[in-house]
């Protein structure tokens, strides 16, 4: 068994997430009263009750699933025993989850780091409002060759390489509405996402040296569990490459797809989402080859951990 670990992202959020987790024991109480402390929100209180429209701010948003990932892992691997990870991975904002988990960033700077660049991507957001569309059913290629070809006014990009077939592009309203209608003549299905920032676009992009600026203070370690990146979909050492990396994520693509791919072919058989929902589970259906028997589990809750468990043996 070769186990690889992956952390969700925005958009996995519900009320409650983790809740149980928290009443359940004492060291996950602490992570949490950390996170409100240095993020200076009352995390828990959002989580729990919401409402939802303050929690999927940004500036909210992103400690939130962070810190929920965080302690549905510290849960998880509590219970592990001697079963080892071979590897992390995190979709895009998940990324800061796996590099807690392996041991590249303390629990703290963690939150200092996905707090600064919520508000910087909020704030991006206000200045230069735009919108996400999840494409179904073409490939990257087909897509970016629709992009290529649009000459007219407006921002649109190929944020996200989730899946073969499920591609995110990201972009000012001008943008997206002029591409959608030729994806859907290609035979691509367009859905809008609930999300009013152009993520992983240039729209954000003035985040990036502000944001670069901040992290410099921020002590990053070697991966003690190899970490594949979004930016690149391989995995990285170099504590420099890191930084630079986890700075242009913020305008680059997630290349998930390839991720995925490449821990499957070296030998990555059974895969554990730790977090909310299970987002990332429903994308590596789509991403296993016909033929390919993996494990796909999921935990963010006692019951699920422990479900998780008696499956892994």
């Amino acid at each position: 068994m070769k186990i690889g670990v992956l952390f969700p992202g925005q958009g996995s959020q519900y009320l409650g997430m983790g809740q149980e987790l928290i009443e359940a024991a004492a060291e996950n109480r602490e992570l949490m009263t950390m996170a409100e402390e240095v993020c200076g929100l009352d995390l828990k209180k959002l989580i729990d009750g919401g409402p939802m429209e303050e929690l999927t701010r940004n500036s909210i948003l992103q400690p939130a699933i962070t810190i929920t990932n965080m302690i549905c892992w510290q849960s998880l691997k509590r219970e592990l025993g001697d079963k080892q990870v071979s590897c992390f991975a995190g979709h895009s904002l998940g990324e800061y989850s796996a590099l807690y988990a392996a041991g590249v960033l303390r629990a703290d700077d963690c939150m200092r780091l996905v707090a600064k660049r919520g508000s910087l991507m909020e704030r991006e957001g206000k200045a230069n409002p735009g919108g996400m569309r999840a494409v179904l059913g073409l490939e990257i290629a087909e897509v970016e060759q629709v992009i290529q070809d649009y000459k007219g006014p407006g921002v649109v990009t190929a944020a996200n390489h989730n899946t073969p077939q499920q591609i995110v592009l990201s972009g000012d309203m001008e943008g997206l509405d002029a591409v959608a209608p030729v994806v859907e003549e290609k035979g691509g299905k367009v859905i809008a996402l609930n999300v009013s920032v152009a993520n992983h676009s240039p729209l954000v992009a003035k985040a990036v040296p502000d944001f670069m600026s901040f992290m410099q203070d921020i002590e990053f370690d070697v991966p003690k569990t190899p970490v594949y990146f979004n930016v690149s979909g391989t995995t990285e050492t170099d504590t420099a490459m890191i930084k630079d990396m986890m700075s242009r994520q913020i305008v680059s693509r997630v290349h998930w797809c390839d991720i995925i791919s490449t821990m499957l072919s070296e030998g990555v058989d059974t895969f554990i989402e730790v977090g909310p929902k299970t987002v990332l589970k429903g994308m590596m259906r789509k991403i296993t080859p016909k033929g390919v028997k993996v494990t796909s589990l999921q935990c963010d809750s006692p019951k699920t951990i422990t479900s998780c468990l008696e499956k892994l043996g």
